[in-house]
């Protein structure tokens, strides 16, 4: 993980400042503005900005999902929700985990919430992140390789059982709400 984050996140940080340094009128705020729109990007960084900006919110999410402690399954609203949509906990599960172990290659398995406040399943590939598609990312599963190989090797399924187990799911919890707020 040390390298996960000192390595692959901080890399992601360092170039998507060098994209954006010295450009004007990019969206102001934070990294959800820029993502959000996309379009609005000069075309000559847009990549850049998708891509290392995509990186860094999606391991930002990564991180705070890793927090040590809370809930190790889901609790209150989000449990009803998740009950709602996928008929059980381990009809999500087994979604959630199939979204990441299908994933061709690199990339993320999300839940996310759709603007009319629905709760999804997918997958998307290499840095891409829900933002970019109006979605409000709560749970985000890295599969690229650097998440995994060192501990794991080409062992997918035992890399997303192993997450599963350590999901704070207290802070997926806040995230819905305040989502849904």
């Amino acid at each position: 993980m040390e390298i996960h984050h000192d390595k692959h996140h901080a890399t992601y940080v360092a170039n998507l400042n060098k994209a954006i340094e010295n450009q004007s009128g990019l969206p102001e705020g934070n990294i959800e503005e820029l993502l959000k729109n996309l379009e609005t990007i000069p075309e000559a960084i847009r990549t850049a900005v998708r891509n290392n900006g995509g990186g860094h919110a999606n391991h930002t999410l990564y991180w705070e999902i890793l927090m040590p402690g809370g809930s190790k399954s889901p609790t209150g609203s989000l449990e009803k929700a998740l009950q709602s949509e996928f008929g059980t906990l381990d009809k999500f599960t087994e979604q959630f985990s199939s979204a990441g172990l299908t994933r061709f290659g690199s990339g993320w398995a999300w839940l996310a919430l759709d603007p009319m406040k629905k709760l999804k399943v997918y997958s998307t590939a290499n840095q891409d992140s829900p933002i970019s598609q109006a979605d409000m990312p709560l749970l985000g599963m890295d599969v690229w390789e650097h998440a995994y190989y060192l501990k794991y090797q080409n062992r997918r399924a035992d890399y997303i059982k192993a997450f599963m187990s350590v999901v704070n799911w207290d802070v997926v919890s806040k995230l819905y709400e305040a989502a849904m707020s």
